[in-house]
């Protein structure tokens, strides 16, 4: 008998077990991974630059050709996550990187680096994507805030090491070092994640109802639900028929059809944001203050104490996230970002360089965490991954371009330029995330759904969860 899945209220509605909590930290260690690999450009570089392996110029080239790949592998991943599933391109995305990496540390030349890195980061790219699609899928969206959160700390913890082990192995093993280091922590989260379960979510909207049923079934036992109170209700004719319709393959196009299109808009906007502020903070601050004078171990030594803020900022989140509402808290976190990011370029006193990049970094690096998590919860499930694929596709294409825009100011506004121009991009988003937005709950996006009521407009009001909803009963 076909039976009625239901797949996104009955994970809605489930108590956080072990099941999530492995999840969490099997999602957690594919981002620290990426954070690490992505983050370890800043240390890499100002060394290279100093030793004559490469020059600003090439640097310059090195990071245009990273954000390329990263674009490639998101919009990758969307296609391939949409298309063939979620474990999958979980999986590939993590051992290609993971190899490459360990390539890249062999590299002869600069030229043939930067050539590496741009595989390489096709799957950076497409992890990124696929690690915050994965928690908006499997966790209730009642505490979603928190394993945002929590996947964020990942990260931080990644660009943290990133810059702690680059302050102790790059003087003692070279640039080189570090691409190994990465290239084994990638490799080693994906043996640790070879069990991870397909989305059910994603099962069902492909019509494959059995194997969905019995993920959650299994993910329900984890997390203490009887088998007695899972007894799923028997679909109508006319559920089954609606249903089936979701097993379509929906075109891209969707994301710019009226129901669709003020979503896709404010998940670009949110995500060019939060990626260009995060990339010129983590990216370009050792070589500020080598341009500046200070040598290449105290440039890495500064930079180890101020990204530091990019673990303390998300575990903030973790906290205050679901009490606030995560609209709330992008707004928060947007106009901190701005102040602290106004007030950085006018520190001069090392204590205080330090710590007003500190907290500038933790700004940056919760309204990063909440930016990218938040987009994949925009679109339903069946073109899920491509809406948040296509949103950090442009958000990488723009880098691409960024770091001549960034030697630009530089050049001729030192530091300053550089920082107020992300100041101002911070109150922008942070306005228009104010007047606007898109209602995230369940309902709406079941109104735009494949097979479901597509024909109203959308409405701009954003809902920061669902509310939870009581297990189902037999």
């Amino acid at each position: 008998m076909d039976t009625h899945i239901n797949a996104g209220r009955r994970l809605d509605s489930l108590p956080i077990g072990k099941f999530h909590r492995r999840l969490a930290l099997l999602v957690g260690l594919g981002l620290f991974c990426d954070s690490f690999d992505n983050t370890l450009s800043a240390g890499v570089l100002a060394s290279m630059l100093d030793s004559g392996f490469s020059t600003l110029g090439l640097n310059s080239v090195f990071l245009s050709v990273t954000f390329a790949g990263l674009a490639i592998g998101a919009a990758f991943a969307g296609w391939l996550g949409d298309r063939i599933g979620r474990a999958f391109a979980f999986q590939f995305s993590l051992a290609l990187f993971g190899i490459l990496a360990l390539c890249a540390a062999m590299a002869p030349s600069m030229e043939v680096l930067i050539v590496l890195r741009g595989l390489m980061s096709v799957g950076l790219g497409a992890e990124y994507v696929i690690c915050y699609g994965m928690i908006t899928e499997f966790i209730p969206a009642g505490r979603r805030g928190r394993y945002l959160g929590l996947l964020g700390v990942f990260g931080g913890v990644g660009v943290s090491m990133s810059s702690i082990l680059g302050w102790v192995v790059i003087p003692a093993l070279t640039w080189r070092g570090m691409f190994v280091i990465g290239g084994l922590f990638a490799l080693g989260a994906w043996w640790l994640r070879r069990g991870l379960p397909e989305s059910p979510q994603w099962l069902e909207s492909r019509g494959r109802h059995e194997e969905a049923e019995a993920v959650i079934r299994r993910i329900e036992k984890e997390s203490g639900i009887p088998s007695r109170q899972t007894d799923p209700t028997p679909f109508t004719h006319n559920a089954v028929d609606a249903v089936e319709e979701k097993a379509e393959w929906v075109p891209i196009t969707v994301l710019f059809s009226r129901p669709v299109i003020r979503r896709t808009l404010m998940a670009l906007i949110l995500t060019v944001t939060c990626l260009f502020g995060s990339y010129v903070v983590t990216g370009w601050m050792p070589t500020f203050f080598v341009e500046q004078g200070m040598t290449v171990s105290k440039s890495l030594g500064f930079n180890a104490a101020i990204m530091s803020g990019y673990v303390a900022g998300p575990l903030v989140c973790m906290f205050i996230v679901d009490r606030l509402g995560r609209r709330t808290s992008i707004m928060l976190f947007g106009v901190l970002s701005a102040v602290f990011a106004g007030l950085y370029p006018f520190m001069t006193a090392p204590a205080l360089v330090i710590a007003v990049g500190f907290v500038l970094v933790a700004t940056v690096a919760s309204f990063l965490t909440l930016g990218l998590g938040t987009t994949p919860e925009f679109f339903p499930t069946a073109f899920r991954f491509r809406g948040g694929g296509f949103s950090q596709t442009v958000g990488r294409i723009g880098l691409i371009f960024s770091p001549f825009v960034v030697l630009w100011l530089f050049n001729s506004s030192g530091v300053l330029g550089v920082i107020l121009a992300v100041c101002g991009m911070y109150v922008v988003v942070t306005v228009l995330n104010g007047v606007a937005g898109v209602d995230t709950s369940r309902d709406a996006l079941e109104q735009i759904a494949p097979g479901g009521d597509d024909t109203d407009d959308v409405s701009p009001a954003v809902t920061p969860a669902a509310p939870q909803t009581t297990p189902p009963t037999s």
